[in-house]
């Protein structure tokens, strides 16, 4: 006899969701991951540069596992909770994390580093990145890309049509250009995600809060019943996420 959707619901609704762990989803739901792997990619680049600052670090756990680092490393977030978590999990291996309250107005000066990465920011802002890469330096992340997991977000907000622009390779080209820099790569890949039980969707619409930004139980308790009787009967529900290789280069000084 399977968990009960009040067990199931209880339990994801009260779990811990800060830091950018999704440990918590083992056995319970997958995700493709990416053909290029991030993390090792911004590892070998570590090994070639001076000084870098990796955005929107989240609590620093894909960073963490990027080591080794260049001599000068930081990482910024500007989410509370993450905040102490980056910081007991990358002070020890000497990364500054700088808290701030906004993004946009990063707290370096112009030209500071040789490489910018970021995994999944959540806002973009070009001028901020360009300002502070040296010139020939370059931004170098994983970006969520346009209509991502549109199948679980339409499913709890009806019809997004506005997503498939959102986060689109060709505008944020556009931004990047326009803020100054120079793109290398801009590789977007289609991955397949199920969820195996209710508590997982409850888990990831309390972690992902922008997914269904007024998410609750309480609130949607219906339609997750009707989805809990749906991934009963079909075993899981399937979703997919869109990801995006993103490269961009500061032109070197003339």
């Amino acid at each position: 006899m399977g968990r009960t959707f009040d067990d199931l619901v209880a339990e994801a609704d009260s779990v811990s969701v800060d830091g950018w762990d999704f440990s918590w989803l083992d056995g319970r739901a997958t995700e493709e991951r990416p053909s290029w792997g991030y993390q090792q990619l911004i590892s070998r680049r570590f090994a070639t540069v001076t000084a870098a600052v990796d955005l929107q670090t989240g609590g620093g756990e894909v960073l963490a596992g990027a080591a080794p680092f260049p001599p000068t490393i930081a990482a910024v977030e500007s989410w509370p909770p993450n905040i102490p978590l980056a910081t007991r999990l990358l002070h020890p291996r000497g990364v500054v994390v700088v808290g701030t309250s906004d993004e946009s107005a990063l707290p370096f000066a112009d030209e500071a580093f040789d490489l910018v990465t970021s995994r999944h920011p959540h806002t973009l802002f070009w001028p901020e990145i360009a300002r502070v890469l040296r010139p020939g330096g370059t931004y170098l992340a994983q970006h969520i890309g346009p209509a991502t997991v549109a199948e679980l977000i339409e499913y709890f907000t009806g019809p997004q049509p506005e997503a498939s622009d959102l986060r689109h390779p060709d505008n944020e080209s556009a931004a990047a250009r326009a803020a100054g820099l120079e793109i290398v790569n801009m590789r977007p890949e289609r991955l397949r995600q199920e969820y195996f039980d209710i508590g997982a969707v409850v888990y990831v619409l309390r972690k992902v809060i922008w997914w269904v930004p007024d998410f609750t139980v309480e609130r949607y308790r219906d339609r997750l019943r009707e989805l809990h009787e749906r991934i009963e009967s079909d075993g899981s529900f399937v979703a997919h996420a869109t990801r995006v290789l993103v490269e961009a280069r500061k032109p070197d000084a003339r």
